[in-house]
């Protein structure tokens, strides 16, 4: 049975079956998120009390089961759990080590931006301290021509009646 060959024309677009054959990449943020996880799992009483219970578990069949069960020797100072507890602190350390780099980038860009933000806020005050500055000259301006609200009022009237005038004139002019 011959299998159909399938073209590829470069110039046509691939489609959804492209897009669908590709094999997802792994994130590159996947360990960082692991060594996170663990440093917040190693921060918590339930692991303080975890371990503590194993260790307890450990100490307990290894000193009250019959001596063809166990696998640790009391008299040996129960050097199998020392060597586990040894192997659990070597990975722990860098592991939180890793995971406190992550914070510190997280807080140097998050101290960045907050300065960014605290640039913006402060130009934003700067302009409207400016702005202000000017409406108040500018009003210093208007009381110094004296020019009172009755005076204005009065002005807008005009004016109001000129526009109405006018748009009477425009009515009439419309067929």
């Amino acid at each position: 049975m011959a299998r159909a060959t399938r073209q590829v024309a470069l110039d046509a677009p691939r489609g959804r079956s492209g897009m669908l054959q590709r094999t997802p990449q792994p994130s590159r943020d996947r360990f960082g998120r692991f060594t996170e996880w663990i440093a917040r799992a190693m921060g918590t009483p339930m692991f303080l009390l975890l371990l503590t219970l194993f260790c307890l578990l450990w100490i307990a069949w290894n000193t009250l089961m019959p001596e063809s069960v166990r696998f640790d020797s009391a008299a040996n100072g129960f050097t199998a759990l020392t060597l586990m507890l040894s192997l659990q602190a070597s990975y722990a350390a860098p592991l939180i080590l890793l995971a406190q780099n992550r914070q510190d980038d997280r807080d140097r860009v998050q101290i960045e931006q907050d300065r960014q933000r605290a640039e913006r806020n402060l130009a934003d005050t700067e302009y409207l301290a400016r702005e202000i500055v000017a409406l108040r000259m500018a009003l210093t301006d208007i009381t110094d021509a004296a020019v009172t609200r009755d005076v204005l009022r009065s002005e807008l009237r005009g004016l109001v009646e000129q526009l109405d005038e006018r748009a009477a004139a425009d009515d009439d002019r419309t067929p």
